[in-house]
């Protein structure tokens, strides 16, 4: 039984197997995310996406991501949005948390149909909240494990 086929018979994939023999080298040349378990976010490769909504809300308000993972945020509305994680922005200081050593973001003014991306490096706790609508209530959280 040759090594495709003892690794098929331990359940796993074509794409686990080919990473496990070196033939999923293009990982490098712009398939960053080619050899990761599937369901496994690989560090840069967008993890989990979050839209923002008409009434006003991060959806969904709360993800989690492994240290290195990212998140893109998507105003899929045609109300002005932000995605701001910088206490120095907030008018209520309980919108933002941020964890020791992690850098503040913000997305700037964000269009209908704009995207934006943050790649979390530290663990720990993010709050964040949309300059524009912090007064409503939109505020989001992403955990970094």
């Amino acid at each position: 039984m040759g090594a495709w086929e003892r690794a098929r018979g331990a359940g796993y994939g074509r794409r686990e197997i080919l990473c496990m023999l070196g033939l999923a080298s293009l990982s490098a040349t712009g398939l960053l995310g080619a050899c990761a378990p599937a369901g496994m976010p690989v560090a840069g490769v967008v993890a989990v996406e979050v839209t923002m909504t008409d009434d006003l809300k991060y959806a969904p308000a709360e993800v989690t991501v492994p240290v290195g993972g990212m998140v893109r945020w998507r105003n899929t509305t045609p109300i002005v949005h932000t995605v701001t994680g910088d206490p120095a922005k907030a008018v209520n200081p309980a919108n933002v948390k941020l964890p020791p050593g992690a850098q503040p973001f913000d997305s700037g003014e964000m269009p209908a149909n704009a995207v934006f991306s943050h790649t979390f490096t530290v663990p720990g706790e993010y709050v964040y909240f949309c300059i524009p609508h912090e007064a409503a209530g939109m505020v989001g959280k992403v955990t970094v494990r």
